[in-house]
C-alpha cells in the first residue's frame, strides 16, 4: 500500500495556528436560543468558581435588565466603569475596552457579544473589541443567541419575520475554545418571562406578541441546538486530525458561490457558509466583472462589499474579468476543482426567457458533472434605487463619433465617383473602429446607426430620398447595421479585456521585481525604502513605512507623499503595529481613516507598518488587491526578518567571544577578592569579640558595621561565583521535600538588617504542600527576589510573598511597591549585569535574577515578571509538585 506523503505546508499551517492560540486569549461562549434562558446567570455563576480559585476576573460589561438574582452575582466581583459617550446630544455609556487592556485581568466578562457601539468608538461592533482582547492574551466570557449569527441570518428572519441587524460573523463562533448551550424549553421561558423576570412588564407584554411565542421559540431552540451540535463535530473532527486518525471522507468537496452587486448576493453566500461549514469544505467567492454586463461604478462597489462579506466568513474571493460570464464562471470551476457551484436565479415571467438567456441555466447546461444548486430570488423584482448619482454623460465622445460620420461621409462623397460601394462600406467600418477605440458602448453605437442612415442617404440609389428601389439594399444596409454593431461592440470588450491583462502583467513584472532587489538587499532603510516605491508603482498610490524609534513609530520610508500623520492616524498605525493585524480604509477595524494600514510581520510579531493611501481615482482596494498587498508585506517583512537574523547572528558571534572572556575575568576576580576580605573578616571578628579598653562599645559598634558591608561584598562576590558556576557546568540539584515557609524564613535571616525598614506580608495556604527542591539554591532565589525588591522601594513599604496552587505546579510571586517595570526591560531583567533604569541604590552587579532564573529553570519552572494594577512590580516563579 503506497504511504501518503504528509504535505509540509499544511503541517506548517498546523504549527502556525497552534502558536497562534497559544499566545491568544481563551474564548468561551453562552449560547442561547433567546434572551432570558440563563446565560448571563450562568456565565456569573462560572466566574465566581473561578475567582474562588485566585483568578484575576472582572466584569467589563453584564446587563441584569433589572433581574435581582443577577445584581446580587454582581456584588462578588470589580465592576470596571463603563466609558461616557456623547452621541446625538445625549450621554451613552459604552464597554471601555482601553481601560480593559490597561487593567488586564486574567479573565474578563462581556455581556451580549452581539451589541453594536456607539459611532466614534475604535470599534463598530462590540465582538471586535473581544476579539482585540483575546489578541492581548486576555480570556474572556461572553454571551450570544443565536439570532445573532451571521450565517444563519437569513433563516431566523424566516423564524420570527424581521432582519436582525446586530450579527456576529461565524469567525468568532469558530475562534471559540468553548461553546457552553444554555438550554430553557419554551414553557419554561414563558413563564419565566410572565413572572416579570426576563424583561420589564411592559416590555413582557410586547415580546410575548411578537417574539416569544411558542412556535418561534421552539424553532430558534431547534437552531440553538443545530448549531451547538456542528460546534461539537467540529471539535470530533480536529481531534481525530489531531490523533492522526483516518479521514472522514473519501473526496474533498469544494464549493464556488457566484456573486454580484445585487443585495440577493448576500444570501447566496450565507446559504454557502452553512452549507460550506456542515461539510467542513473550501469554498471560492467568484464575481465576473464582464464589460458587457456594464456595471456602474456603485454597482462594482457594491459587488466589491459582498465579496469581503464571504472573506469574512471564511471564502477565498477572486474577481475574474472575461466577456462569457458562464465561461469564466466554469472556466474557473474546473481550475480549481470545483465540486459544486451555488448560484441565484430570479423567477420572471415565460416570455422574458424567449428573448434573455438566464445565468444559472447557462451554468446547469455546462455543469457536465458538477453539481448545481440554484437559489431562487424574488419574482420580477425591480431593481432597488440607488440614491447615488448618476455618472455623466461623456459629450466629448459622442461629439467625437458625430464628427467621426460626418468626416467619414465627406471623404465618401468626394471619391464616391471613383470607388465601388464596398469600399465605402469599409471607410465607414473604419470610423466605427475608430470610435470604439475610446472604450464606451453609447457613442459606438451611435456611429454605427448613424453611418447606416448615411450610408442609406447618401449612396442608395436613388440618392438623397429615403427611398430604397432595388431589394437587395436592403440586405446591404441590415448586414451593414449588424457588422457595425458587432465590431463596435468586439474592439470594446477586446480594449478592456487588453487593459486588465496589461494590468495584471504588469504587477507580477514589478512583484518579481520587488522579489529580486529584496533579495539582494540588506539594511533596514534600504528595503523600506524599495518595497514603498514598488508597492506605490503597483498600486498607484502614496506609501509610508513606519517603524518604532524608541517607543512612538517614525517615517522611515515614503513614496509620492510628504504627508505628516496627525495624532489619530499615528494611533491608527500603533495599534497595527501593535496586535499585528491590518486596520484603516476598507477593513473593520478603525474604518474611519482615510489609508489602509497593514503590519510587515514576522517571528509572531510586528516589525514595520506599511500605510498605503489609494488616490482619487482608485478610492478603494478590491479583495484581489487586498490579496496581492498582503502578499507584498508578507515578502517586505520576509526580507527585513532575514535582515534582523544575519545581523543577531553576528553580535550572537560577538557575544560568545566576549562571555567567554567575561567568564574567565570573574573567575580571577573573584579568588583575587575573596582571600583578603575572609581575612579582614576573620581579624574584625576576633576585634568584636575581644573588645578593647579605650571606647569599646565605639569601636564594637565599628567593627559591627565594618563586618557588615564586607559580608554585602562578600554576597556580591558569593554571586559571581554562583553565576559562573551556574553558566559553566551543568547544574547538579540535591533535591528534598521542603516547605515554602522554611525557605521564606531561612531567606529571611540571611538577609540581616536589609529588611529591617520593610513590612514583609506572607500568605502561603496551610494545605500547600512540600515541594521537592534544591533547599540551599532555593533560599537563594526568594533571598536574591527579597533583594531586588529593597533596592527598587522606599523604606516603611510593603513586601508580599503570594503562592498557591494551580493544577500540579506551585505558583509563587513576590510583589514591591516600586516604580514597577519599564516596558522596554521586561525581555532583559533577567541579563546577568543588567541593572534596572530606576534602581534606587548604586549596590549591587546585577546578577542576583540572572542567579533566580538560572536556578528555576534548572528545576524545570519558570519565571517571570509583570507591572501590577496597583502600583510596583510583581516577580513570578513556578515549580512542579
Amino acid at each position: 500500500m503506497k504511504e501518503e506523503r504528509t504535505n509540509p505546508e499544511k503541517i506548517l499551517k498546523e504549527i502556525t495556528e497552534e502558536n497562534r492560540r497559544a499566545t491568544r486569549g481563551k474564548l468561551k461562549i453562552y449560547f442561547g436560543a433567546a434572551p432570558g434562558v440563563g446565560k448571563t446567570y450562568t456565565m456569573l455563576q462560572d466566574a465566581i468558581a473561578k475567582r474562588a480559585l485566585g483568578l484575576d476576573v472582572v466584569v467589563g460589561v453584564a446587563e441584569s435588565h433589572g433581574r435581582a438574582e443577577i445584581d446580587g452575582l454582581l456584588k462578588n466581583f470589580e465592576i470596571m466603569p463603563r466609558q461616557p459617550v456623547l452621541y446625538r446630544e445625549k450621554t451613552l455609556t459604552e464597554f471601555d475596552l482601553d481601560a480593559a487592556l490597561k487593567r488586564k485581568p486574567a479573565l474578563i466578562l462581556i455581556d451580549e457579544m452581539a451589541h453594536t457601539n456607539v459611532p466614534g468608538l475604535r470599534h463598530a461592533k462590540r465582538w471586535q473589541d473581544i476579539k482585540e482582547i483575546l489578541d492581548r492574551g486576555i480570556d474572556v466570557y461572553t454571551t450570544l443567541n443565536v439570532q445573532h449569527i451571521e450565517s444563519i441570518n437569513d433563516d431566523v428572519a424566516k423564524i420570527i419575520g424581521n432582519k436582525i441587524r446586530e450579527t456576529v460573523p461565524d469567525s468568532m463562533i469558530e475562534i471559540a475554545d468553548t461553546i457552553e448551550l444554555v438550554d430553557l424549553p419554551a414553557e419554561d421561558l414563558l413563564k419565566r418571562l410572565q413572572e416579570g423576570k426576563v424583561y420589564f412588564p411592559k416590555q413582557a407584554e410586547l415580546a410575548a406578541e411578537h417574539f416569544f411565542r411558542r412556535d418561534k421559540l421552539t424553532a430558534l431552540r431547534e437552531l440553538a441546538l443545530r448549531i451547538t451540535a456542528e460546534r461539537v463535530g467540529a471539535q470530533v473532527l480536529l481531534y481525530r486530525k489531531g490523533e492522526g486518525i483516518h479521514a472522514i471522507w473519501s473526496t474533498r468537496e469544494k464549493i464556488l458561490v457566484c456573486v454580484g452587486p445585487d443585495i440577493e448576493s448576500l444570501k447566496l453566500i450565507r446559504t454557502a457558509k452553512r452549507v460550506t461549514t456542515n461539510l467542513h469544505a473550501e469554498w471560492i467567492a467568484l464575481h465576473i466583472d464582464a464589460p458587457k454586463l456594464r456595471l456602474s461604478t456603485e454597482q462594482r462597489k457594491s459587488a466589491i462589499e459582498n465579496l469581503r462579506l464571504a472573506e469574512e466568513l471564511g471564502a477565498e474571493t477572486r474577481i475574474i474579468t472575461g466577456i462569457d460570464v458562464v465561461s469564466e464562471i466554469m472556466n474557473c470551476a474546473r481550475e480549481q476543482n470545483i465540486t459544486q457551484i451555488i448560484v441565484g436565479k430570479k423567477i420572471r415571467a415565460r416570455w422574458k426567457n424567449l428573448f434573455l438567456k438566464d445565468l444559472a441555466d447557462e451554468i446547469v447546461r455546462q455543469s457536465g458533472e458538477i453539481d448545481v444548486y440554484v437559489i431562487t430570488g424574488p419574482i420580477d423584482c425591480p431593481p432597488a434605487k440607488t440614491l447615488s448619482e448618476k455618472p455623466p454623460v461623456d459629450w466629448k465622445t459622442y461629439l467625437i463619433s458625430l464628427t467621426t460620420v460626418v468626416l467619414a461621409t465627406f471623404f465618401n462623397l468626394i471619391l464616391s465617383p471613383g470607388i465601388s460601394d464596398p469600399n465605402i462600406l469599409m471607410v465607414y467600418f473604419l470610423g466605427i473602429i475608430i470610435v470604439a477605440l475610446f472604450g464606451k458602448m453609447g457613442p459606438s453605437i451611435l456611429a454605427s446607426f448613424l453611418s447606416v442612415l448615411s450610408y442609406g442617404y447618401f449612396f442608395v440609389r436613388p440618392a438623397y430620398p429615403f427611398t430604397v428601389t432595388d431589394l437587395q439594399y436592403f440586405f446591404t444596409l441590415f448586414v451593414m447595421l449588424i457588422f457595425s454593431q458587432l465590431i463596435s461592440n468586439l474592439t470594446i470588450l477586446t480594449r478592456r479585456q487588453a487593459e486588465s491583462s496589461y494590468f495584471t502583467e504588469h504587477q507580477t513584472s514589478i512583484l518579481h521585481t520587488l522579489s529580486r532587489r529584496l533579495a539582494s538587499t540588506r539594511g533596514i532603510d534600504k528595503i523600506l525604502e524599495i518595497s514603498v516605491k514598488y508597492i506605490g508603482e503597483i498600486f498607484h498610490c502614496e506609501v509610508l513605512a513606519l517603524r518604532p524609534d524608541t517607543v512612538l513609530l517614525v517615517v522611515r520610508a515614503r513614496y509620492q507623499t510628504e504627508e505628516i500623520l496627525n495624532a489619530k492616524e499615528q494611533s491608527v498605525a500603533q495599534w497595527v503595529y501593535e496586535l499585528g493585524q491590518k486596520a484603516g480604509l476598507g477593513t473593520d477595524t478603525l474604518s474611519f481613516s482615510e489609508a489602509l494600514y497593514l503590519p510587515l510581520v514576522a517571528a509572531k510579531r510586528a516589525r514595520a507598518v506599511l500605510r498605503i493611501k489609494p488616490l482619487k481615482s482608485h478610492p478603494f482596494f478590491t479583495p484581489e488587491q487586498m490579496r496581492l498587498l498582503e502578499s507584498c508585506a508578507h515578502q517586505i517583512a520576509l526580507a527585513l526578518e532575514a535582515d534582523r537574523i544575519e545581523e543577531r547572528d553576528k553580535k550572537s558571534e560577538l557575544q560568545a567571544a566576549i562571555d567567554r572572556v567575561r567568564s574567565q575575568l570573574l573567575q580571577d576576580i573573584s579568588h583575587d577578592l575573596r582571600v583578603p576580605l575572609v581575612a579582614a573578616m576573620g581579624i574584625l571578628t576576633s576585634l568584636v569579640e575581644g573588645g578593647s579598653k579605650v571606647k569599646l562599645k565605639e569601636m564594637q559598634a565599628r567593627c559591627k558595621e565594618s563586618y557588615f558591608e564586607l559580608e554585602k561584598l562578600s554576597h556580591l562576590i558569593n554571586n559571581l561565583l554562583q553565576i559562573t558556576y551556574l553558566e559553566n557546568q551543568p547544574v547538579t540539584l540535591e533535591k528534598q521535600y521542603a516547605m515554602l515557609t522554611e525557605l521564606i524564613d531561612r531567606a529571611v535571616s540571611s538577609m540581616g538588617r536589609d529588611l529591617e525598614e520593610r513590612t514583609l506580608h506572607i500568605t502561603i495556604p496551610a494545605d500547600t504542600p512540600k515541594i521537592p527542591v534544591d533547599t540551599a539554591l532555593m533560599v537563594d532565589v526568594f533571598r536574591h527576589l527579597l533583594e531586588n525588591a529593597v533596592k527598587f522601594t522606599a523604606p516603611k513599604t510593603v513586601i508580599e510573598i503570594l503562592a498557591y496552587r494551580e493544577n500540579n505546579k506551585i505558583i509563587v510571586s513576590v510583589k514591591d511597591q516600586g516604580p514597577g517595570i519599564v516596558q522596554d526591560e521586561k525581555d532583559r531583567l533577567f541579563e546577568k549585569f543588567y541593572r534596572g533604569r530606576k534602581i534606587t541604590t548604586e549596590r549591587g552587579l546585577g546578577l542576583g535574577l540572572a542567579i533566580c532564573h538560572k536556578i528555576i529553570i534548572a528545576h524545570g519552572g519558570e519565571i517571570w515578571a509583570e507591572n501590577s494594577p496597583s502600583g510596583g512590580a510583581t516577580f513570578y516563579f513556578s515549580l512542579m509538585l
